[in-house]
């Protein structure tokens, strides 16, 4: 596993729950003293982590927002699986893999409704790179609703080189843009990975030349695009249909 150098606070109920009940790496677990949250106290110190009770001023600072449920963690760091532990998900499993890739996802929101959405589905994990992305930081936990807790999120230096290996292991890479091939025409069946390009500039080049095919999203609206979360989250449940 690979470690940030900084601590790291997620903030919100449901996601400290969730990273309590994973057994994360939890140093601290600050709860606002006016809240009566006995879920999360008791669980807290069973898990070994300090509990302190604090004004809300103190829960705003540390958690960046007054939208914060009155509760936040300092986590020892954001830890990262390895590409290989993604894999060995899907042997565990007992089948073909099925893995979703953010290539360049800059905003936090995104990322997080990524990973909600890929853990309800049963991807075996995410992975993003460590270039011009955002990381596991407080808002993404708190986006994915304590997802990013329970689904393996691997940081690659090489997005494309991941790829090509995901592409050894007969998985099959489909990259999400506008011009792609109907969705509702390609089979999903065996090892799948979706690639979900940037907010604005979709699919980096190399990414899309080393994709094995590109799918889209049917538009009738006036509309041009979805957001990158929703059009990740529709795929994701395509491919679920070829994998009962």
């Amino acid at each position: 596993m690979e470690n940030n150098s900084e601590n790291q606070i997620i903030f919100g109920r449901n996601a400290v729950m969730e990273a309590l009940r994973s057994e994360k790496e939890i140093n601290t677990v600050y709860i606002q003293k006016d809240l009566k949250i006995e879920g999360i106290a008791s669980l807290a110190k069973e898990r070994g982590a300090v509990v302190k009770i604090v004004g809300a001023e103190k829960i705003a600072s540390l958690s960046g927002t007054q939208k914060n449920g009155g509760v936040c963690a300092e986590l020892s760091a954001a830890e990262y699986a390895e590409l290989s532990d993604i894999l060995e998900v899907s042997k565990i499993k007992g089948k073909p893999p099925f893995i979703v890739i953010a290539d360049e996802i800059a905003d936090p929101h995104n990322l997080g409704a990524i990973i909600r959405t890929a853990e309800a589905a049963g991807a075996d994990g995410v992975i993003i790179p460590k270039r011009r992305s955002v990381g596991l930081n407080a808002t993404v936990f708190k986006t994915s609703a304590g997802a990013a807790a329970w689904i393996k999120v691997a940081r690659v230096t090489n997005l494309v080189e991941t790829i090509k290996t995901l592409k050894k292991n007969n998985i099959w890479v489909y990259g999400m843009e506008a011009d792609g091939e109907p969705y509702e025409k390609v089979d999903f069946s065996g090892g799948a990975a979706i690639v979900v390009g940037s907010e604005g500039a979709g699919l980096s080049r190399l990414v899309r030349e080393n994709c094995d095919r590109t799918v889209s999203l049917p538009m009738n609206g006036k509309v041009n695009s979805l957001n990158a979360s929703v059009s990740a989250g529709i795929l994701m449940y395509e491919i679920i249909k070829y994998r009962k």
